[in-house]
């Protein structure tokens, strides 16, 4: 049995349509990562952390939730955009996790809680009506004692935890997110999976860089 060979020419055709490929990717990963940044600056996400997976601490994870997310979205309704709400939050935090503590004592339980803002990874995230990119994001983060379960994200400015997803683009748009950016996070955009991908190929580089630094 005579073996195929495959002729030189057609090799190169195969190796330069790799090629381009790789550099339409990484363009595109490249575009996406600066849509990512962009976006990025432009939203605040909210981030519960549980005491642990059992079904109490569940479920008082869900309680401070919906105390502590009342209380941000009604005081970021003053924020016209992403600076403002840090700002707001940031004066606010002491009350916040005073909050917590309260809606945890009420059911009976002494866990400790920290409320902080900080910058933090998150992956790509699906939510009712819209999705986020993977990337590093300003944060409220939120956590109960050992804050070693299963965590709840979403996002609390703009105010798209408790926007119905119809509303989300103009919740968007009204927090001066762009319609590029409202067009990718709503999958209106037709390449976003691409984009997503190639962000969260971009990220673990970028973490991987980072680590391998220090």
């Amino acid at each position: 049995m005579k073996t195929k060979i495959v002729p030189e020419n057609r090799l190169k055709c195969i190796e330069i349509a790799l090629l381009i490929g790789l550099a339409v990717f990484l363009i595109s990963g490249g575009l996406a990562l600066r849509t990512q940044t962009r976006l990025a600056d432009r939203v605040v996400r909210l981030h519960v952390l549980a005491n642990s997976d059992g079904e109490e601490d569940q479920a008082l994870k869900l309680l401070v939730r919906d105390r502590v997310l009342a209380q941000a979205t009604e005081l970021l309704t003053q924020a016209k955009d992403r600076t403002e709400a840090e700002t707001l939050l940031r004066e606010e935090l002491p009350e916040l996790e005073a909050l917590a503590v309260r809606e945890l004592r009420a059911n009976g339980c002494a866990y400790p809680v920290t409320a902080e803002l900080t910058d933090t990874e998150f992956p790509t995230r699906e939510y009712d009506g819209f999705t986020l990119p993977a990337g590093e994001y300003l944060a409220l983060r939120v956590v109960i004692g050992e804050g070693a379960g299963r965590n709840w994200w979403c996002v609390v400015f703009p105010p798209l935890c408790t926007a119905a997803s119809a509303d989300v683009p103009a919740a968007a748009l009204s927090a001066g997110l762009s319609e590029e950016q409202v067009g990718l996070i709503t999958e209106e955009d037709q390449g976003y999976v691409l984009k997503f991908k190639a962000v969260e190929w971009w990220e673990q580089v970028r973490v991987c860089l980072e680590g391998a630094a220090t």
